[in-house]
């Protein structure tokens, strides 16, 4: 087998949490190599989607930004370039906020901070196999269309999403059954709304929407919400309308709605300040496990079909889509829920709940737990689990350390949670990633393992603060 090369961090995986971690890893002093098995970096935020939308709750329900460092310098430099939106904090929401950037530029940029921050790329590559000495983790094994290869390193970053080189190092891990995981859905975009069309009809029919998990968190009767909306004249500040409840019943009773989801749309910002429409529900598949390729395959193939089926429900019922056009299917499914692999911590549900503080904070979070999909017209089971002082919770650097292995760091949704706190969502990606890029490059210049460097986090979060992440200071 060919030795491809010898680094200090190797990143495996190259959506949002493994280009935090590849660009913190190199801007720490390692020599770095990020692993991909597509030709393009970004995951869900420009691969399986949802494009451009889950750029949210970077700051608390109380608007306090909790969240900044390689997230927050992205959508700076994407809206000094036109290719962003401002924050976006609409009290109507109680503190769910947007931070909207055009995906395809965002993709573009991370190839711009790879080769500014010297991070060394390989991609169209499958990692396949782990190289092991004793627990320790020394290298992997890839295959491309040149062959097999071996890749050593001091610390690899597992960013798979799915956990697969813990699962393969043998890390624990824990997944929930077939018949109760989060279904996976496939998103797609279009052109050419009428916005003024759909916001008139927005604004005119509040009633046909859902604003319930909204009123629940700004405590507003109904009567005040639908006031609020009506006064809505900014398309920006819906970010998301779930809803369409007559349509949706209507399209039910013709057999023109699947009724796997719900009815809602996304907006999504592209060049020149234009909008586009975004359906991150519209297509869910349940009962998929994403460890398996024939069930990944079955939902590829039903997503799409339901998508159909979404599409020409749209162009027909809903104001402003009559002459709307779909731009682009996203290329492979987005997985809601996989392999959460254990570690030295678990993150609980008790923790959102308590906004509880860590000693070895590596980054910060307000997004609620057991924000849970399902298949069905309502989408997300209700029963949300907010910090109860609307602040945020610290995620620690525990949680990426694998139990019962050495050298092995995990970031992204695969981190070590319960069940209801797993952090899948692309803002707590970043973070995690960006920390275990740090931690990762600490150690291989130290020559210790991630698991010594839990003795003393001061370093580690003394780097991430210069990087400008957010660890202090906040509620």
């Amino acid at each position: 087998m060919e030795l491809f090369g010898k680094y200090d961090v190797l990143v495996v995986g190259g959506g949002t949490s493994g280009v935090a971690a590849a660009i913190a890893s190199a801007r720490a002093g390692a020599n770095t190599l990020l692993v991909e098995r597509l030709g393009v970096l970004g995951g869900q935020m420009n691969v399986s989607g949802p494009p451009g939308f889950a750029y949210a709750n970077m700051f608390s329900q109380r608007f306090e930004q909790v969240i900044a460092g390689i997230m927050e310098e992205t959508h700076a430099r994407l809206l000094k370039e036109g290719h962003a939106l401002p924050h976006i904090k609409p009290d109507f929401r109680a503190g769910y906020t947007f931070s909207y950037v055009d995906p395809d530029w965002w993709g573009l940029l991370m190839f711009e901070m790879m080769t500014e921050n010297g991070v060394n790329l390989l991609l169209h590559s499958v990692a396949v196999g782990v190289l092991k000495e004793g627990d320790a983790v020394k290298g992997i094994i890839v295959e491309n269309t040149s062959g097999r290869q071996l890749i050593l390193g001091k610390v690899v970053i597992d960013c798979t999403g799915e956990g697969d080189i813990c699962v393969r190092a043998g890390a624990p891990y824990e997944t929930v059954p077939r018949n109760q995981i989060q279904p996976h859905t496939l998103a797609f975009t279009a052109d050419g709304v009428d916005w003024d069309e759909f916001l008139k009809y927005v604004t005119e029919n509040p009633e046909n929407f859902d604003w319930q998990r909204l009123m629940n968190r700004t405590g507003w009767t109904k009567e005040q919400m639908i006031k609020r909306v009506r006064e809505i004249r900014d398309i920006t500040e819906l970010g998301e309308v779930m809803g369409f409840f007559t349509l949706r019943d209507k399209g039910l009773a013709t057999g023109e709605w699947h009724g796997f989801s719900g009815v809602g749309v996304f907006i999504m910002p592209r060049e020149g300040g234009k909008i586009q429409a975004h359906f991150q529900h519209s297509s869910q598949v349940g009962e998929v496990d994403p460890t398996d390729v024939r069930d990944l395959t079955y939902a590829e193939v039903e997503c799409r079909r339901q998508i159909v089926i979404a599409w020409k429900f749209f162009k027909k019922y809903v104001p402003g889509f009559k002459d709307a056009y779909i731009t682009r299917v996203c290329p492979e499914l987005r997985i809601r829920e996989t392999r959460r692999i254990m570690g030295d911590y678990v993150l609980t549900s008790d923790d959102v709940r308590e906004s509880r503080k860590f000693e070895d904070v590596i980054g910060k979070s307000s997004f609620p737990a057991a924000s849970h999909h399902y298949v069905g017209t309502t989408t997300i089971v209700g029963g949300a689990i907010y910090p109860a002082d609307r602040g945020s919770y610290d995620i620690p650097y525990r949680c990426l350390v694998p139990k019962n292995i050495e050298n092995l760091l995990v970031a992204g949704k695969a981190v070590s949670t319960d069940r209801d706190a797993y952090l899948r969502y692309l803002m707590q990606n970043m973070v995690t990633g960006q920390a275990a890029g740090v931690a990762a490059a600490l150690c291989a210049k130290k020559g210790m393992t991630p698991r010594e460097l839990e003795d003393n986090t001061a370093e580690l979060q003394d780097i991430l603060l210069k990087q400008g992440a957010i660890l202090y200071g906040t509620a």
